[in-house]
């Protein structure tokens, strides 16, 4: 039943025996329902990395999440329907050339004949699975992305040509997760806790809510508004992403400090 509405909630029919072609349908439709969103940081809710927690929120509620959220949920859909799946803990490449903390974002691979890094949980990203062991850059409606060997066995990943994260070997568990999770929605220094911002995948490009302002681009054309009001700023979270708020975030950008 949780897997029917899983795929309901994506819109996919139920597949027959796990494909690439499967997991790209599955990946791509996933992208474009399932939001990019930090919201339950900024409306008091606690992020708990549990199974039921996480079926409550996306599938029941219609709500989207950040990485150990998106990707954790749906690699549970994946084993559901028969795919190997193993839970990799990646650091992010900063705009000074480091990179961050250990487990600081989740992604996927999914062992079938070949292995694929599967990832619905970095916002803009990939449209489709990536191979992490193709020498070459992979054509993707997101970018040209090369995943290359880094040190240690891992694996970097980069969108033209700028490096996006660098990914461990090693399978992890998602409680593994549970105290960066923590921090991420707790810490000041977290970038989930200094601003709003909820945002999907569209088949023209990428729509974004951050804050009061709506941010639309379609073929690389990025065009930006402002929403003005609590009321038409809730009627905006149900009509571009499709759930229903009884009260908005509260936006750390227009607190005012005593």
């Amino acid at each position: 039943m949780t897997v029917r509405r899983y795929l309901e909630r994506i819109g996919a029919p139920m597949p027959g025996e796990p494909t690439i072609e499967v997991l790209r349908d599955l990946h791509l439709r996933h992208l474009r329902t399932v939001p990019f969103e930090n919201l339950s940081i900024h409306l008091g809710e606690p992020i708990v990395l549990d199974e039921a927690a996480l079926v409550d929120k996306i599938i029941d509620r219609r709500r989207g999440g950040f990485c150990y959220e998106l990707n954790g949920l749906f690699a549970g859909l994946l084993r559901a329907l028969g795919f190997r799946v193993s839970l990799l803990s990646a650091r992010v490449h900063t705009p000074d050339g480091e990179f961050t903390h250990p487990f600081d974002h989740l992604a996927l691979r999914v062992d079938l004949a070949e292995r694929y890094l599967v990832d619905v949980g970095f916002g803009t990203h990939s449209s489709y699975p990536l191979r992490p062991d193709w020498p070459e850059a992979q054509a993707d409606p997101g970018g040209d992305f090369l995943v290359v060997d880094a040190p240690d066995g891992d694996v970097d990943v980069l969108k033209d040509g700028e490096p996006q994260y660098r990914m461990e070997s090693r399978p992890r568990e998602l409680a593994d997760f549970g105290p960066t999770c923590w921090w991420q929605q707790t810490s000041p220094e977290s970038h989930f806790t200094k601003s709003v911002a909820c945002s999907r995948l569209t088949p023209e490009g990428r729509l974004t809510l951050a804050g009061d302002r709506l941010i639309t681009t379609v073929a690389g054309e990025r065009t930006e508004s402002t929403i003005s009001g609590d009321d038409a700023l809730l009627d905006a979270y149900r009509t571009y992403f499709g759930f229903t708020l009884d009260r908005l975030p509260t936006d750390p950008k227009s607190a005012v400090v005593a």
